[in-house]
């Protein structure tokens, strides 16, 4: 009952605000009855249909080549409602300014500015007839400067956002100290890489610039965190196969984050290790100068085969770094409690689009970056890719270089 009740909720918001839309950018700024009324009623209605068609497409069992075409106009319109609403708030601010400026800007003050006066017969959702028509065009004039203000702000930005992830991930450096960490370790170099998102939007080309980009940092290790596809083996089989070319001293190892659960998880545990990738589930390896462990992400309990630290991370020497390969940050208190020294996540994705990182900080302990946590640290890369929209905004995405330090160097 109660998640049927909160179905409702977010539907009637969503609907909502999609009025709000179309009251913003159509009704208040065209004629009634004409073309781009038309027009601007049939873009509010598809976009949101089009959003969650791309959704669920893939577990509707739509053909793939379908599920691109859908993907890409309807996640864009998740990217752009996002900002229209946000930009068109601030316009509300703005509103009464411009009126008032117009109304005091010259000898014209009476009347919209020259060209602009429309009749108010005919208009669109004119005021009553008994009021003149100076006001009513004028308060067309405002709606079609703020809204053509707050549309082309929005379009932007989303574009912006969209070169920002399109362009590539760029490599970010740091170095993180470890107390136990022996000298003959100092300067081992993990390239850490989560969140690629490989699906029916980001597809092979897009693994080629992240291949390229991790071997260009010649890597001791590299370790992906987690959702790298949107979609299943058969359909994305080709998108991963440049991951095939990854190239490290100690290899390139891989754990589960929650998408995978979403794409056939069983399937791309097998298919990663077909293309040379060290499967890491709830397990850890022995290298020669600390134990590298990774744990299945949590969506992996709706199956059974959740976390499990004890398989992952009991009866190891303590005396032994250990570093922790695990999707959400959530994770970290579990690493607590194993004592591991350095846990390595993604999944937050920064946020991805502001004011997104303030939602992701309710459910998750640190967003990106650096923090400690008792004796453990932890890192959060931004990740690779994008979900959803190929858009990113406040968030650019990274591949981080994690250079370990011994303090005993």
């Amino acid at each position: 009952m109660a998640v049927a009740v909160g179905v409702v909720v977010v539907l009637g918001v969503f609907g909502g605000l999609h009025w709000y839309l179309w009251r913003r950018l159509v009704r208040d700024t065209t004629v009634r009855g004409s073309i781009a009324r038309r027009v601007g009623t049939g873009v509010i209605i598809a976009g949101p249909v089009l959003l969650i068609g791309a959704f669920v497409a893939e577990s509707a069992g739509i053909p793939f080549l379908l599920i691109q075409i859908i993907a890409w106009p309807g996640y864009m319109w998740g990217a752009l409602f996002v900002y229209l609403v946000l930009w068109l708030l601030v316009g509300e601010l703005v509103r009464p300014l411009v009126r008032r400026w117009i109304t005091r800007s010259d000898s014209s003050a009476t009347k919209a500015p020259e060209g602009v006066l429309i009749p108010a017969t005919g208009g669109a959702d004119t005021a009553p007839r008994d009021e003149p028509a100076a006001p009513v065009s004028r308060r067309l004039f405002v709606s079609r400067a703020v809204g053509g203000a707050a549309a082309l702000a929005a379009v932007s930005t989303v574009g912006y956002g969209t070169h920002s992830v399109l362009s590539g991930p760029q490599v970010k450096r740091l170095t993180i100290p470890l107390a136990n960490l022996p000298r003959a370790a100092h300067g081992f170099r993990i390239a850490v890489v989560s969140d690629i998102h490989l699906g029916p939007i980001l597809g092979r080309g897009f693994a080629e610039q992240v291949v390229e980009t991790i071997n260009g940092t010649q890597p001791d290790l590299i370790a992906i965190v987690g959702d790298l596809v949107d979609g299943s083996v058969e359909h994305l089989r080709s998108a991963v196969e440049p991951l095939a070319r990854l190239r490290a001293r100690h290899g390139a190892y891989f754990v589960t984050g929650n998408h995978e659960y979403f794409s056939g998880a069983e399937q791309w545990m097998e298919h990663v290790q077909e293309l040379g990738l060290h499967l890491l589930a709830n397990s850890r390896t022995e290298l020669p100068y600390f134990d590298l462990a990774g744990v299945n992400d949590i969506q992996g309990k709706r199956i059974g085969q959740g976390p499990d630290f004890t398989a992952a991370l009991g009866n190891r020497d303590l005396a032994r770094t250990a570093v922790l390969l695990a999707h959400q940050p959530v994770q970290i208190h579990d690493a607590v409690e194993f004592g591991v020294d350095l846990q390595l996540s993604g999944h937050t994705h920064g946020g991805q689009v502001w004011p997104g990182n303030f939602l992701v900080e309710l459910a998750n302990p640190t967003v990106a970056g650096l923090e400690r946590y008792g004796d453990t640290q932890l890192y959060v890369t931004r990740g690779a890719g994008a979900w959803g929209p190929p858009v990113r905004v406040g968030a650019p995405a990274d591949i981080t270089v994690v250079e370990l330090a011994s303090k005993q160097a």
